[in-house]
């Protein structure tokens, strides 16, 4: 509703005039709707009318003296803030109704601005939904620029649409596309600065535009939205009944706050794709997940398979594969898939405890046994009586004890350090190693007696560079997992992220991967990781090996498995391979880790 703000001198003491009817009177007469007291006011002066798009102040007479912004006039079409003096009194015309000086300043239309950006970062803390957030935002820009409509556009790929669309009613508008001036946006988005238009009709730049001709516009504002440089969308406001509906003061405010709500609103589209990321990784993980291993690649669905037939058996299981691969994983699936699930499940590392410990930790000792052995005390062969024992690194193993252990996996028989008493064992044995024991073998660093005892069937873990896309699956999976443990909120990886660890090679495998991903949620500021936050740069990049080492290792690794299909029997092998079994002796030689 438009007013008349007193300025100077007082028509019957009020400050402010709502016009609220299509046909005012002004005069000194007390029939008129606005009464102005003095010498030079004639009972009838003036009118003003509004003829649906504007307000046309006009003098009844010709003495009748009217002056706007200073200047002598008979007739004018009113501006928002337009002074206007009729004898001594001074008022200022606005469009809107009068609201208290101290909301009028720029100051406090300003505060009012940041008020409401401080709401919209709230909604979006609080989860709010994607488009909850957009609508809001342009509520909240409708109020503080008093148009009638307003848009949100946004660019995606160079493509400009609609995304929000809504009313001062604070309602969504059905037909958006048809609303808006093309020709007015593809100026802003041809420029990258905001415009004002007052009169759209009569604007020489627009006057001829269809789009302004059919919709009839008369007051708009377009703002750009920029994010890193980018135009990100822009901010469509305006009212087609009303000309000189915005002035200056209106755009700065609208500019600043499209500035701030440019961070909103790419905030916004970030946790949303988060939100959806995560819905994707959870229904991929639902067909890639084998217990607590994440894989779907062909070698690791080959592993699954392989577990699955091998845990209901009692047979001993060697498991092979580079540090951080997953091997003591595995080693858990065997176990809880087993009749031994409600068992205990026992851990040890052969190469993290001391040679002279060693013998005690596996087998136990008596009291008395040793210096310092002041209790008899139970190995972990017999703590995970009637479970599983998970010998890890067992390549480490010393070759002393490595005859000692032969005799308990031969015997199922175990005697504490200083004991002459032997105990029955009821235990599965699973070992791991990311060493070659074939060439450990051939080298003497490993009984070849024992390696055959635990090498009834052997698991083999493919390295995380070959493993394709599960790599990225694993980041994100394994991400979701720290983000919980460190309480940072959802973090995400972008596309150079991604290309960088598909293309890293990963020596430490899932584990390096594991601490990258720790690293860079604590220290980044953003919720979406770079490879820079991973610390990985092109030159850590893995190269494309020559076409021949492809081949060699292709051939390595059939050879293996051909092996495994013969229970490891070289000459076997060869023969169903076709090939002589020296061949299959000098792949064992090479190291293709």
């Amino acid at each position: 509703m438009a007013s008349l703000e007193l300025v100077s001198a007082s028509p019957k003491g009020k400050s402010s005039i709502s016009l609220n009817k299509k046909l005012v009177s002004l005069g000194s007469n007390s029939s008129n709707d606005v009464v102005i007291k003095g010498a030079d006011v004639l009972p009838s002066h003036a009118v003003m009318q509004f003829d649906g798009s504007s307000f046309n102040l006009t003098s009844v007479e010709r003495k009748a003296v009217l002056y706007i912004n200073g200047k002598k006039k008979r007739r004018a079409v009113l501006c928002e803030g337009d002074l206007l003096k009729i004898g001594e009194s001074v008022f200022r015309f606005s469009i809107f109704e009068c609201v208290p000086k101290a909301e009028q300043s720029d100051e406090a239309q300003d505060l009012k601005g940041f008020r409401k950006l401080q709401e919209l970062s709230q909604n979006l803390l609080s989860q709010q939904s994607l488009p909850s957030v957009l609508e809001n935002l342009m509520d909240s820009v409708i109020e503080l620029s008093k148009a009638d409509k307003g848009f949100l556009i946004l660019t995606n790929d160079g493509a400009f649409s609609i995304k929000v669309a809504r009313n001062i009613e604070k309602s969504n508008i059905e037909d958006a596309v048809e609303q808006v001036s093309d020709s007015i946006i593809a100026k802003v988005i041809a420029s990258k600065k905001a415009i004002i238009v007052s009169d759209a009709a009569n604007d020489s730049e627009f006057n001829a535009s269809q789009s302004v001709i059919n919709l009839n516009l008369s007051s708009v504002m377009c703002v750009p939205l920029i994010t890193k440089g980018g135009l990100l969308g822009l901010i469509y406001v305006g009212n087609d009944s009303m000309v000189n509906m915005f002035n200056d003061q209106h755009l700065k405010l609208l500019e600043v706050f499209a500035s701030q709500a440019s961070l909103i609103v790419t905030n916004a589209i970030l946790m949303n794709e988060l939100r959806l990321d995560n819905e994707v990784l959870q229904g991929k993980l639902k067909d890639k997940r084998f217990g607590s291993i994440v894989g779907s690649c062909t070698a690791m669905q080959e592993v699954f398979r392989t577990v699955e037939k091998v845990a209901p058996t009692n047979v001993n299981v060697l498991i092979t594969g580079q540090t951080g691969t997953g091997k003591e994983l595995i080693a858990h699936e065997i176990h809880d898939r087993s009749p031994r699930a409600k068992g205990p499940f026992i851990t040890i590392n052969c190469g993290a405890i001391p040679e002279t410990l060693l013998e005690s930790e596996l087998f136990g000792h008596v009291k008395g046994a040793f210096t310092g052995a002041s209790h008899t005390k139970e190995g972990k062969f017999q703590a995970a009586q009637g479970g599983t024992i998970f010998l890890d690194e067992i390549g480490e193993m010393p070759l002393n004890l490595q005859v000692k252990l032969l005799r308990v996996l031969q015997e199922r028989m175990i005697t504490k350090v200083g004991s002459t008493h032997s105990e029955h064992l009821d235990i599965r044995v699973l070992a791991a190693t990311n060493r070659n024991l074939e060439k450990e073998v051939e080298e003497k660093n490993f009984r070849d007696d024992l390696y055959y005892r635990l090498n009834v069937l052997t698991v083999s873990l493919p390295p995380l560079n070959e493993r394709g896309e599960d790599v990225i699956t694993i980041a994100k999976f394994c991400m979701k997992n720290i983000c919980e443990e460190l309480n940072v909120g959802e973090h995400t990886l972008d596309k150079g992220a991604q290309e960088a660890i598909r293309g890293y090679a990963w020596p430490g495998n899932i584990r390096q991967l594991e601490n990258r991903l720790k690293k860079a949620l604590v220290l980044s500021d953003s919720p979406i990781l770079s490879a820079v936050d991973l610390d990985l740069s092109d030159a850590e990049l893995k190269p494309m090996i020559p076409l021949g080492d492809a081949k060699e290792k292709f051939a390595f690794q059939y050879i293996m498995k051909a092996l495994e299909r013969n229970g490891g029997n070289r000459t076997k092998a060869a023969a169903e391979l076709g090939v002589d079994p020296r061949t299959i002796f000098r792949y064992l030689g090479k190291d293709f880790a």
